[in-house]
């Protein structure tokens, strides 16, 4: 690699970190709107949709979820009184959290590793509009078109709700209209979630809040409306905006803080002023009619949502007939048959997650954008050891690769945080997990973290080496080298906190490296040595760090002596004793049987070192029967990563069953699929959690099971179903090595396929016992008619 690619590459790479220091919460230019309506039509959209409103006391389950990547809501639907919980990404108690507790962990609490809260609590309210005098009522998520609506009659006047957070606009539009010649008098009323007041700037018709955490954090929400085309009147006192006698109204809901990634500003933006913004933002949208709002929020998230279109089959007309509720109920009933169109409308609604929670700004922690209340499960933190990285890995399987731009980010706002952290405490007396080395280097994290660079709970050694396998495996669907060069400070980092830690022992008289003092997710001993989680992580995170210094032409030297390592490592056995890939250097399994986490598995997927068409097949025996052995049932989330393991296995029974298991109806039980989608579990007879992972994880499960791709090679259809095998289609699907695959099938085999190159050059291209070797340049696409039969 010349050295001039290697100053452009770099040239890219502070770009791009400068880049990353822009403030979550700040004034844009005002949007283009589209010239002609972008809406799918009703009939043609995939909608959920309810013949009743949510139970205000079951919101977190029956509630529709809204976002723009920032800003976020939970809505109800209820005609006469609706609320609204809005949050921002970014309104996070806590701090640094920085030192070490006498029990040798990370504090782990609201106060000092802080939070995820609501920003506000809003409250919708028409007299006189009750559930028992309305008819006709439906709520609905149009996932098609980005939008919540509630439709009811009253007095032969029809009723509609359209709600959306727009990206473009940076704000909350609730567009109330009627048609039949009614009219809409009623309120909306702004409430802080942290003792704060609310008051009116009359001259201007808006409420607003403004207020400060103890750690610094400095924030502010608004509301404000304006009547549509008819006329009416807005005033505004206290903590309500009231409108009066409008055939139209939008009212719209704005807010923020002074957060910013920066760890130089102790991740605060100095000049930001979150009231003013959050003033300004929703005068500004208010000022524009709700028809243009919608337009411009729908082309913008369609310009997401449509990069990929998926049919698994068709469902029957009683089936389409349903309500959302019934048909999940009636799909889980002993007997029933398929529903097609309900499982793909599940790997929909993980997409429109993704589009809503993740764009620019921060990722989507353990809840996403979407709360109840300010004592989130885990303070909806990001989780290393699994639970960040499943959010992620529909992204690219699935036509949004550009959203994967809020974890890259993230990760590298924290990295100044992580090394200053790693370097001053990972050695300290009290951590069990220190290196006997007496040396540290480098950086890695904790179980938990935070978007002020601080860390909570045990620290996690391999964390950074999965952090990074997320990353690097972004490249390998974009092929973007300037990205590669942005997260090669990442990669080298975690590269030199292992040459540090990595001990050497002596396995059948050869020396070899492994891992100290460490826990293999989360059962087990917490001192063991060599885990195999470790192991198979590092043996990814060196090759992939030798292959980026090899693309740019950096750290050549160093990627040579990585190399070595690499050479060195231990890698996992099969126990004689049970038959099973070992998850420590023992024969005997040390944990429980079960367990929910599978964490020896890591290189089945989302790794490839464990693979049915290339290396030690022992070793493949001994990780299904592992696999076997974890069983059937556990969390959503660990379903999902089931499901996937099953899918690379080809195993297409086990990976379809695993989805359904995450399609149950939950209505209180231990796991399954809440009203809303949203995947639930059970802890205990007082808490129930919802935990967004399993909502992402299952559907890049279903990816799996019609494509698998690695760098050079790629399969279709590897473990199709027979509930979808009679037609359907995929167009868009991600597969690694840089390309997207357009492709139909009938009766389980491939009809028409296409590959286009979005940065790669060549592949391998297999399909029911057919392959074809693909050259393309960037851009172009192909024809795979040679895998049709």
């Amino acid at each position: 690699m010349s050295t001039e690619l290697s100053r452009r590459t770099m040239l890219g790479l502070g770009a791009a970190l400068a880049l990353s220091a822009l403030p979550a919460f700040s004034a844009h230019a005002a949007p283009r709107r589209p010239t002609a309506s972008p809406l799918v039509p009703a009939g043609k959209a995939t909608t959920l949709w309810y013949p009743e409103p949510a139970d205000e006391d079951l919101i977190i389950e029956q509630g529709l979820p809204l976002g723009n990547g920032r800003l976020g809501a939970l809505v109800g639907g209820d005609p006469a009184s609706e609320l609204f919980h809005v949050t921002d990404a970014s309104l996070w108690t806590g701090g640094a959290n920085d030192t070490l507790d006498s029990d040798g962990q990370l504090p782990y609490g609201r106060d000092d590793f802080g939070s995820f809260t609501l920003l506000a609590r809003a409250t919708l309210n028409l007299p006189g509009h009750d559930s028992s005098v309305v008819t006709d009522y439906r709520r609905a998520l149009d996932l098609s078109n980005g939008l919540v609506t509630t439709t009811y009659t009253k007095n032969k006047v029809r009723y509609v709700r359209e709600m959306f957070v727009s990206a473009p606009d940076d704000t909350l539009v609730i567009r109330l209209s009627q048609s039949g010649g009614g009219k809409l008098t009623g309120s909306m009323v702004l409430s802080g979630t942290h003792g704060e007041t609310t008051g009116a700037d009359k001259g201007r018709g808006l409420a607003s809040f403004s207020s400060s955490f103890a750690n610094g954090l400095r924030y502010a929400a608004a509301v404000t409306a304006k009547p549509g085309k008819g006329g009416g009147a807005v005033t505004a006192t206290g903590s309500r905006v009231t409108f009066t006698d409008c055939a139209e109204v939008v009212i719209v809901i704005s807010g923020g803080t002074d957060y910013a990634p920066d760890h130089a500003a102790g991740y605060r933006d100095p000049d930001a002023d979150p009231l003013a913004l959050a003033q300004a933002k929703s005068l500004a949208a208010a000022g524009t009619s709700g028809t243009a709002l919608r337009d411009t929020h729908v082309a913008d998230y369609r310009s997401r949502y449509d990069s990929l279109t998926l049919d698994l089959g068709s469902s029957t007309r009683k089936q389409r007939k349903l309500d959302t509720w019934s048909r999940l109920e009636a799909r889980a009933a002993e007997g029933s048959a398929p529903d097609p169109e309900l499982e793909a409308s599940y790997v929909q609604f993980g997409r429109y997650l993704t589009i809503c929670g993740s764009r620019d700004g921060l990722p989507m922690g353990l809840q996403g954008l979407w709360l109840e209340g300010n004592t989130p499960d885990w303070m909806g933190d990001y989780h290393t050891d699994i639970n960040l990285q499943m959010n992620y890995w529909l992204a690219d399987r699935a036509g949004l690769g550009e959203t994967f731009s809020a974890f890259a980010d993230y990760c590298l706002a924290q990295l100044p945080a992580w090394n200053k952290i790693t370097q001053e405490q990972f050695q300290d007396s009290r951590n069990r997990y220190r290196n006997t080395s007496d040396k540290v280097a480098g950086w890695t994290v904790a179980f938990s973290t935070n978007p002020y660079g601080g860390l909570g709970w045990w620290w996690h050694p391999a964390g950074n080496a999965w952090l990074c396998e997320s990353l690097y495996e972004h490249y390998e669907f974009t092929q973007d080298e300037t990205y590669l060069a942005r997260i090669m400070p990442l990669l080298k980092g975690a590269c030199e906190f292992w040459e540090a830690r990595l001990i050497t022992t002596t396995v059948d008289g050869r020396e070899v490296l492994i891992d100290d003092h460490d826990w293999s997710p989360e059962h087990g001993p917490q001192d063991a040595r060599g885990i195999t989680y470790t192991q198979e992580l590092l043996w990814s995170l060196f090759g992939h760090y030798e292959q980026a210094c090899r693309t740019l032409g950096l750290n050549l030297e160093h990627a040579a002596t990585v190399g070595e390592l690499r050479e060195r490592l231990y890698l996992p056995r099969v126990s004689p004793t049970s038959g099973w890939l070992e998850e420590w250097m023992s024969e005997d399994n040390l944990g429980e049987t079960t367990h929910r986490h599978l964490s020896p598995l890591i290189n089945l997927f989302p790794g490839d070192r464990i693979r049915p068409d290339a290396g030690d097949p022992a070793i493949l025996k001994g990780a299904t029967a592992l696999l076997t052995a974890r069983g059937m049932e556990s969390y959503g989330w660990a379903c999902a990563w089931r499901s996937a393991c099953w899918a690379r296995l080809k195993n297409a029974d086990n990976a379809y069953q695993l989805v359904l298991t995450n399609l149950r109806p939950w209505s209180g039980g231990d796991t399954g699929t809440a009203m809303n989608f949203f995947d639930m579990y059970r802890v205990s007879d007082t808490r129930a959690i919802f935990q967004i992972d399993a909502n992402l994880g299952t559907p890049a499960a279903v990816m799996e099971m019609l494509v698998y791709s690695r760098p050079g090679h790629i399969e279709l259809l590897p473990a199709l179903p027979d509930a979808w095998a009679d037609s359907g289609s995929v167009k868009g699907a991600g597969a690694r090595g840089g390309f997207t695959v357009d492709m139909s099938w009938r009766e389980g085999r491939v009809r028409e396929a296409t590959l286009h190159s979005v940065g790669g050059r060549e592949a391998k291209v297999t399909a029911g016992g057919r392959s074809v070797t693909v050259t393309l340049k960037p851009g172009a696409s192909v024809a795979l008619t040679e895998l049709v039969g």
